[in-house]
């Protein structure tokens, strides 16, 4: 996804008391190929790591430096989409390589690609999509699949190194997912459920993730390959699934600083109405809690918008630069017209 090349300390010409970095970075999305950076701690620190170039390791040097705030996989290429799933049954292309170029031109670090089909169909339906969607693009791929067998078949088609969705504590999963990131870069998302289900409490969620991190530990994966989902619950029927998450993800993060946290926007809102207002306010809160990433959609200004007013919000934009930037570039805000 990214690569650092260089990291150079230096000082500005007018005030020799102001240090910088020029960081080099080669990557596939839009970014300068140069960036300066005010110095501190953090700066100096990483610039000497040798490891900075770890799995997910620039990634996070990139976003504690602000350029950028959360990691994104795109979701709309699923089969649980009604129009997707159409496509899907008619083999239609266009349909798919037309998603997948909206979610990379919007910008987004995974294209999650998920068949979302009855069992038998599911393989020969991911192959189909993952092979259109590699040749419109080479964003990494989150390969998205309740069965750990379907996952190890596909993976040989994937050309490079992305994101596995997912891996739990129920049945075998572990023994059949884990072993695929042997000797590679994949990383993995692990949901806090097992045999007995998805946990309401916050303690519960930590168990299970701790279990799996010390699973994934035996097979040789590291933490920094780890995305946990706490998997809130519905707001419908759990009245306190927000503060469960949220207990979850900061406690999850301050046992396991290395291991990243993630979520889907939509399951809090099911039996809600206006769902996409509880949504947004599920994505600031998620944030503030600190969250790493969030399978959502691209395309929505609206959550683009709340990702930087939290960023803003929680002293994360100097000045509240990029927010300010981001409406002027017409990023955020009403559609401005031609």
């Amino acid at each position: 996804m990214y690569k650092i090349l260089s990291i150079t300390l230096a000082c500005c010409q007018y005030d020799p008391g102001f240090p910088f970095a020029i960081l080099k970075v080669e990557s596939e999305r839009p970014y300068p190929s140069e960036r300066r950076f005010s110095s501190n701690g953090l700066l100096v620190k990483y610039a000497y790591d040798k490891n900075f170039n770890r799995p997910g390791g620039a990634t996070l040097i990139l976003k504690e430096w602000g350029l950028i705030a959360i990691l994104i996989i795109g979701e709309k290429i699923n089969g649980a989409i009604p129009s997707v799933a159409e496509a899907i049954a008619k083999r239609d292309d266009a349909f798919i390589r037309n998603l997948a170029r909206q979610q990379v031109g919007v910008g987004v670090d995974y294209l999650d690609v998920c068949a979302g089909t009855i069992a038998a169909q599911e393989l020969a339906a991911l192959h189909w999509l993952i092979d259109i969607v590699q040749e419109e693009t080479d964003t990494p791929l989150c390969l998205d699949s309740p069965n750990a067998r379907i996952i190890d078949a596909v993976m040989p088609k994937v050309r490079r190194c992305g994101l596995i969705n997912s891996v739990s504590a129920e049945g075998d999963k572990c023994e059949i997912i884990f072993p695929l990131l042997k000797d590679n870069d994949w990383q993995v998302i692990a949901l806090t459920c097992d045999n007995d289900g998805i946990p309401e409490s916050a303690q519960k969620k930590v168990e299970i993730a701790g279990n799996l991190i010390k699973k994934a530990a035996s097979f040789g994966i590291g933490p920094e390959r780890i995305f946990i989902d706490p998997l809130v619950l519905s707001l419908a029927a759990v009245n306190d699934c927000m503060l469960s998450f949220m207990e979850a993800v900061r406690e999850v993060k301050r046992l396991f600083p290395k291991v990243k946290t993630i979520s889907g926007l939509s399951n809090i809102s099911y039996g809600m109405p206006y769902r996409k207002i509880v949504n947004l306010n599920f994505l600031a809160l998620a944030l503030s809690a600190g969250m790493d990433a969030a399978i959502m959609d691209p395309g929505n200004r609206d959550l683009y918008a709340s990702v930087y007013a939290v960023e803003a919000l929680l002293n994360r934009d100097k000045h509240c630069r990029k927010y300010n930037k981001a409406y002027r570039e017409g990023k955020i805000g009403p559609i401005k017209p031609v």
